[in-house]
């Protein structure tokens, strides 16, 4: 039983904090190496972690992770039946296009399409962020009740102490903004990731609660304000296509 228990909890931090390696397991969790090394191929031989990047063998969850999250969720058609429009988007604006559920207070990212162009910016699968930190996350909360909204912004975000992350006033003007717009902005100043700008709309379900978003994130180097007059419209229908789809289901 202590060795279920162990790779249950190895489970739960590698989800909680991929990608990460065996020697940070071990200190978080204060079990051996070695312990951890046992736990992390088991998961792995029964298909629920993968080793996300060889180079530094840091660890992350699996697909089978994912559905099954969804699942539990009441979500799980969610990636099918937006996977067409994602792909469209992705066509009418050669941009990446990534599809994320709330989970909590995050956001996580259960589907990428990728844009042809050399530049490009890369999330990988399973990744989660804050959901002040993405334009997708912003375009959210923008749905939520104020209640809702107050207690996501008592948290403190302590694993980004060392970027100047907003504060309270400063998002929810942007959270304003984004409910009267109908989509979120990030600049390419945006603190969580620098030097991309990205535009958010949210996803909702047959009872208009705002369950996931739709994030089209641009490099800075491609990112020109006259083109969010073009861009965030056809984020804009796309979300709001999947949350009909979503309904009508």
């Amino acid at each position: 039983m202590g060795s279920v228990l162990s790779t249950l909890r190895v489970f739960e931090e590698v989800a909680l904090r991929q990608p990460i390696g065996v020697s940070e397991l071990s200190r978080v969790m204060e079990i051996p190496k070695s312990s951890v090394q046992r736990c992390l191929v088991t998961l792995q031989q029964a298909g629920w972690l993968k080793v996300v990047d060889p180079e530094r063998a840091r660890w992350g969850v699996t697909m089978k992770a994912l559905t099954l999250g969804l699942r539990s969720a009441g979500e799980q058609d969610l990636r099918e039946v937006a996977g067409p429009v994602i792909k469209r988007l992705a066509a009418e604006t050669d941009e990446t296009v990534l599809l994320g559920v709330r989970d909590g207070e995050d956001l996580l990212i259960v589907t990428r399409e990728d844009t042809s162009q050399v530049v490009r910016v890369f999330l990988e699968i399973g990744a989660r962020a804050p959901l002040r930190a993405t334009s997708g996350g912003v375009a959210i909360m923008a749905l939520l009740e104020e209640a809702e909204v107050d207690e996501l912004l008592r948290h403190e975000l302590k694993e980004f102490a060392q970027a100047p992350v907003p504060v309270s006033d400063e998002l929810r003007q942007e959270i304003a903004e984004t409910a009267k717009r109908g989509y979120a902005l990030n600049g390419s100043s945006s603190w969580y990731r620098p030097h991309v700008a990205s535009i958010g709309a949210a996803i909702t379900n047959s009872a208009g609660r705002p369950i996931a978003a739709l994030t089209l994130p641009v490099p800075e180097m491609r990112y020109d304000r006259a083109r969010e007059k073009v861009l965030a419209p056809l984020v804009m229908a796309a979300a709001d296509e999947i949350s009909l789809l979503i309904s009508s289901a």
